[in-house]
């Protein structure tokens, strides 16, 4: 009987360990990449209103949005959905929105500039 009671806990000790360590993912990405200090600013709320909102995003926010990269950009997206201020949005729509908008921002970012 003791033995099954060392088992329930370590069972219930293991799936606590592994729902923090889940939740934490996105926190440690953001955190290792230095994610929240590679964009300025007005740049952050333009992109967060453009994916979360309505609106569009600037060539010179695309380029910030660009060099903070992807990682960063999908791991402080997934950390906004998991804010309960924003339970009541749908996160496919809010995804689908992060990649349009990343994908855009990075064509625009490639593409040639014209001859001047």
């Amino acid at each position: 009987m003791a033995s099954l009671n060392v088992s329930s806990v370590l069972v219930v000790l293991f799936l606590t360990c592994w729902a923090v360590m889940a939740t934490k993912g996105n926190d440690q990405i953001i955190k290792e990449n230095n994610c929240e200090s590679k964009m300025g600013l007005p740049c952050v709320l333009e992109s967060f209103t453009s994916i979360f909102n309505t609106g569009s995003i600037s060539n010179k926010c695309c380029g910030e949005l660009v060099v903070l990269g992807k990682v960063c950009h999908s791991a402080l997206v997934r950390r906004t959905l998991e804010n309960p201020l924003f339970k009541d949005l749908n996160p496919a729509t809010i995804i689908a929105k992060s990649i349009q908008t990343w994908n855009n921002c990075l064509a625009l970012i490639n593409s040639p500039s014209p001859s001047t």
